[in-house]
């Protein structure tokens, strides 16, 4: 019984390190890496806004209070501070890029259906609109979606765990395709 124990235990490992490798495997794509970066630095100053109260936003009592006043129930308006607050930080040192993005995508999708989508598609650059429209969002979603496909890209914290659980074989493999 020990030694079955064992064996499954192995097992599950295998496949969980195996489950974790295809989440942050990542090319040492450059071009990835600057729209993650990018991604990152715009939604750290949202995110900073809605948890810390930052460049002039209402902080996170604020913001809960603004959520819930539009009906967003406290545990989703919880986990939309956390994804663009957390995910952007994660995005910046490239660790989860994956997840990080997941988390903003669905994030602006959330904001584009439920917000945005009846005030059309341009912002409001000239103050004469009700609203603003969805064409940020729309580019926030782009670019998150290109992360979340391709990964964190290169000098991130993905792409080193990726080369460092890589078998030897396919670094050299990958190097003299480069």
């Amino acid at each position: 019984m020990f030694v079955a124990f064992g064996a499954e235990h192995r097992q599950f490992q295998v496949e969980g390190l195996s489950m974790f490798y295809r989440l942050i495997r990542t090319p040492n794509d450059r071009t990835i890496a600057m729209l993650r970066l990018v991604l990152g630095i715009v939604f750290f100053a949202h995110g900073a806004q809605k948890m810390l109260g930052w460049f002039g936003g209402p902080g996170f009592s604020g913001t809960m209070q603004f959520f819930n006043q539009m009906g967003v129930p406290s545990l989703l308006a919880f986990l939309a501070i956390a994804a663009e607050f957390f995910g952007s930080l994660a995005l910046l040192v490239g660790f989860l890029g994956r997840v990080a993005a997941l988390g903003i995508v669905v994030n602006m999708l959330v904001a584009v259906g439920s917000v945005h989508l009846p005030h059309g598609f341009f912002m409001n650059w000239t103050g004469t609109q009700q609203g603003e429209g969805f064409e940020y969002h729309l580019l926030a979603i782009a670019i998150g979606l290109a992360v979340l496909i391709k990964g964190s890209g290169a000098m991130s914290v993905d792409r080193t765990l990726t080369q460092k659980m890589r078998h030897p074989a396919e670094r050299e493999k990958e190097r003299f395709a480069a």
